[in-house]
């Protein structure tokens, strides 16, 4: 098979598709009776580098930040002028005000399809690069929600010098709030301890996009699934010839643990085992997952939220009807 050889549709054309194909993205927008005004947010670090405060009264504050960390290794962290810097480079990228106004419509959409959830206070704080790639901590215990700014000073940053370029694409200040909602939708979405099926991993991955269209369905498609534009424009494109080659190759059903690697495990590309591997978009198993639930609430838009959650991966799959068509 020639695959990734078509010629792409002209974007004229392709907006004319999108306008008529069967949709259920208004399935998301919803009228929200009591939302969540205002985020409590704290900045840690703004009061870890301040020399006025004195550092008993930090750790009184904040006992659980200091961890293991001795009190002489934390005087000297918050003197330390490099850490310092690179905390405020961070911190002066990110508007607290957007972001409030953000967390809080995340919040307000999460207790509308969970009213169990309370808005979390959120605690901003720098990791002086240390956990830069996994920058969103919840403890959902304490109710707790944590955000290392490091991880979002932009990509082609020169503190990010020797990071791999795919990685960076998502540590820009707009991924916070998308990946804030990916960590929380991963508390509903149940784990499978049973089956390794390649289908059941993309349509796992699947559920949690699709809690992620719920609970941010103003947000642009791409910065969901932590693509580029480029990146989501080339998956919605092949769309069909990924599918094509997912099952001719007898891999929808496999259970060859190799097949996370190649296409669902973060990287720069998928990995197809062909000349254009390289113009790829990384992760292509959880868009299609992605896309595979789409058409499930296409074809049944009446399932209730919490009851698609709980469903079999493979009935979810079947009754999708999914068979993409360029």
């Amino acid at each position: 098979m020639k695959f990734f050889r078509y010629v792409l549709f002209s974007a004229a054309f392709l907006s004319g598709l999108t306008s008529c194909k069967k949709s259920s993205e208004n399935l998301w927008k919803i009228e929200i009776e009591s939302p969540v005004q205002k985020v409590e947010i704290t900045d840690i670090s703004k009061e870890f580098y301040d020399q006025s405060v004195p550092l008993e009264s930090f750790t009184q504050k904040y006992p659980w930040f200091q961890g293991t960390v001795s009190d002489e290794d934390f005087i000297v962290r918050r003197k330390d002028s490099t850490e310092a810097k690179i905390y405020k480079t961070a911190i002066s990228k990110i508007d607290q005000g957007k972001l409030n106004a953000d967390l809080a419509q995340l919040f307000s959409h999460v207790q509308y399809y969970f009213p169990e959830f309370k808005a979390p206070k959120v605690f901003l704080y720098s990791s002086s690069l240390q956990g830069a790639l996994d920058p969103i901590f919840f403890k959902e215990k304490e109710n707790m929600l944590f955000i290392d700014v490091t991880g979002f000073m932009g990509e082609n940053n020169s503190y990010y010098k020797g990071l791999e370029l795919y990685y960076q694409k998502s540590m820009n200040p707009q991924n916070i709030v998308p990946k804030v909602a990916g960590i929380l939708a991963e508390h509903w979405v149940p784990a499978n301890k049973d089956s390794q099926k390649f289908i059941d991993q993309i349509i796992y991955n699947g559920k949690i996009m699709t809690l992620l269209d719920a609970f941010l369905p103003q947000l642009p498609d791409h910065l969901k699934i932590n693509y580029s534009t480029e990146q989501y424009e080339w998956a919605k494109q092949n769309e069909t010839n990924v599918w094509t080659y997912f099952v001719e190759n007898n891999l929808i059903f496999n259970d060859d643990p190799r097949l996370s690697s190649r296409f669902i495990a973060p990287g720069p590309f998928s990995k197809f085992y062909t000349d254009a591997d390289r113009e790829s978009s990384p992760q292509i198993g959880i868009y299609t997952g992605w896309q595979i639930c789409k058409k499930f609430f296409a074809e049944n838009p009446d399932t209730k939220l919490t009851d698609f959650l709980k469903m079999n991966n493979q009935e979810i799959f079947t009754k999708s009807h999914y068979k993409p068509k360029n």
